[in-house]
């Protein structure tokens, strides 16, 4: 958490204390908003001006080229104290950060046909980890460098991201926390996601990840080369499954601290450098477009299943995807199994045994995995990886 010193430094749409901060968030998802955390601070008719109000910095933040199409176009104008850029040069993060992969072939990773099962890693007492330093590679496919593929991570943190901040230029990352509250700061902003919650973060968005409640540990996958977005939902119809509308994003919030020393690391090509600063990156003070973190309550997400006989395909409970040129072929699929009744008649209960292209990496937040309890393992990150 920040010091006194920091904390009558740090403004927002609440009162700039982050034990009393007040978390007001904008609702949907693919969306153009605004927010400002000053009255006034936000350009009006243009977005670069010759003279920024309050005499703030413009900088545009893209997640695809300028040329996108209207509809698939996104970016960011960023309004802050500092422009991003002035930092020392990046230098190779020392040590090395070994359990982290990008390109996944023979030289770094190793194939199996066979269907694994694991119980969850403790979180460790010591030495003191925060979110990079627990942050390992589990599998994956593809390459950073080429921009195409995903990466399927895990975490176990037990100290909070003081005086630096992560950002992947590799791809978004989509965290799933199982065990511990996690509070992400980014640079339009903070998110409370706690257990039950998901949070995305594009690439190229700097952000640090705090831990109110103490150790925390889960899941996260890293896709390349593309956007997490909301699956078509074809002959379902307008309504069901995951709602934009419960899709949260954060107003806008800074800091106007001096920081010495502040570190950025920069994840790039599966390797980690690192670069310093004499300011925080969260120095934002308004913000407009549509590209930005965003977080989930899986809790809505509003499933479809059977009602007289056999079982849907584990596709229909997709809450977000990864598309490919491909038509309906994903990169990754952002699958859950939430609570729900199934009801049918002359029908095997558990879902049917299946083989497919598709390899899947399954993982649970609480409950016990119903298709193969384990006494030993109940617990609610029990995981599993089953390649077909």
């Amino acid at each position: 958490m920040a010091s006194p010193r920091r904390k009558q430094q740090q403004h927002g749409d609440g009162d700039g204390d982050d034990d009393s901060y007040s978390f007001r968030y904008l609702s949907g998802l693919g969306n153009s908003f605004t927010s400002e955390a000053v009255p006034g601070s936000l350009p009006g008719a243009q977005n670069s001006p010759l003279v920024c109000p309050l005499g703030l910095y413009a900088e545009q933040l893209s997640g695809t080229p300028f040329t996108a199409p209207r509809a698939r176009n996104l970016r960011t104008w960023l309004y802050r104290i500092k422009p991003s850029v002035t930092h020392e040069p990046f230098h190779p993060c020392q040590p090395a950060h070994r359990r982290l992969i990008g390109e996944f072939d023979r030289t770094t990773t190793v194939a199996t046909p066979t269907q694994l099962r694991w119980a969850p890693a403790d979180v460790p007492q010591a030495p003191p980890l925060d979110f990079i330093d627990g942050l390992y590679t589990v599998c994956g496919a593809g390459s950073s460098f080429l921009r195409h593929g995903y990466a399927v991570h895990m975490y176990a943190a037990n100290k909070s991201m003081d005086g630096c901040a992560f950002c992947n230029a590799d791809g978004d990352f989509l965290i799933v926390p199982q065990q511990g509250k996690l509070l992400v700061t980014t640079e339009c902003g903070k998110l409370l996601v706690p257990p039950g919650e998901i949070v995305v973060i594009p690439q190229g968005f700097r952000f640090a990840v705090d831990l109110p409640d103490g150790p925390s540990r889960g899941y996260v996958s890293e896709i390349f080369g593309t956007h997490f977005q909301l699956p078509d939902l074809g002959p379902i119809g307008a309504n069901g499954l995951a709602s934009a509308r419960d899709f949260l994003s954060p107003t806008a919030w800074f800091e106007q601290a001096h920081r010495p020393g502040y570190t950025i690391v920069q994840k790039y090509g599966g390797e980690l450098f690192t670069a310093t600063q004499d300011f925080s990156p969260f120095n934002v003070v308004a913000w407009h477009g549509n590209y930005v973190p965003y977080k989930y309550d899986l809790s809505k997400f509003c499933p479809f299943n059977t009602v007289l006989f056999d079982h849907a395909d584990p596709s229909v409970n997709t809450v977000l995807t990864a598309p490919t040129d491909k038509p309906g072929v994903a990169l990754l699929d952002f699958v859950i199994f939430p609570p729900r009744w199934l009801v049918a008649e002359n029908t095997f209960r558990p879902p049917y045994y299946h083989r497919n292209c598709m390899s899947e990496f399954m993982g649970l937040i609480y409950g016990i995995y119903e298709v193969a309890p384990d006494p030993d393992h109940s617990l609610a990150s029990v995981l599993s990886s089953l390649v077909n």
